[in-house]
């Protein structure tokens, strides 16, 4: 079973840092991702609007992985809003200690991005009912009060 952490960061600068701690800390650059929205790019086909493809494309992915509705379209916007994400995939040491580093280089947290949208019940697609004060756990392993999240899939 593999495990990911995964992190949101405010600019490139700040997630080519938590690179080089990955890197530093043993885990192989081939295990890890970095992706932020491209500035130019190709459209795939004629009818291929680039932007909304690689939009398309990071969402599917997130949800392979196991990211709950919400979270995805949060990740997708702070994309759009300039973020770049970290994906670290490795053993269950190496993924928590990913989890942990990008946590210290202040990942944002995706429940604040998530409170910046209008949720109408029946709106968006998602029936789960949360419970007051417990985040929805789907497919994803989070400790409370940090912005970077571990998916086991």
């Amino acid at each position: 079973m593999a495990k990911t952490a995964v992190g949101l960061f405010k600019n490139l600068d700040l997630a080519n840092v938590v690179v080089r701690g990955l890197v530093a800390g043993g885990l192989p650059s081939k295990d890890i991702r970095v992706l932020g929205e491209p500035v130019d790019m190709a459209g795939g086909g004629v009818m291929s609007i680039p932007h909304t493809d690689f939009e398309v494309d990071l969402a599917r992915e997130l949800k392979t992985i196991g990211a709950a509705e919400a979270d995805t379209r949060a990740y997708v916007q702070g994309v759009r809003s300039g973020g770049v994400m970290v994906f670290a995939t490795g053993s269950g040491e190496m993924a928590d200690a990913a989890m942990v580093l990008m946590n210290r280089h202040n990942a944002m947290n995706v429940e604040e991005l998530n409170a910046m949208e209008l949720h109408l019940p029946g709106t968006d697609g998602d029936d789960t009912t949360p419970v007051p004060g417990e985040p929805i756990q789907a497919g994803r392993i989070r400790s409370n009060g940090s912005g970077a999240r571990m998916f086991v899939w």
